[in-house]
């Protein structure tokens, strides 16, 4: 989950990241993630029952190893 600073109104700077998983904070400064992590966006489409939905997290690089570990067909390097 991202959160950005609005007070400003020509910037939307990125003030912070919380895995949406753990709920782990990521450090953010000036604006640059200080760890990295995966950030998600889908937008469903016509041959689904979310059909334009959009769908948005992020997921700290711990969570991240446990979601894929457990995949059948394994990630390549």
């Amino acid at each position: 989950m991202r959160q950005y600073n609005t007070s400003l109104k020509e910037t939307n700077e990125l003030e912070k990241i919380i895995c949406n998983k753990c709920g782990k904070e990521i450090l953010v400064l000036r604006g640059v993630p200080q760890e990295d992590v995966l950030q998600v966006e889908k937008r469903w489409g016509y041959f689904s029952d979310k059909d334009n939905c959009v769908d948005q997290f992020d997921l700290c690089e711990e969570c991240y190893d446990e979601f894929v570990k457990d995949f059948r067909i394994k990630i390549r390097n």
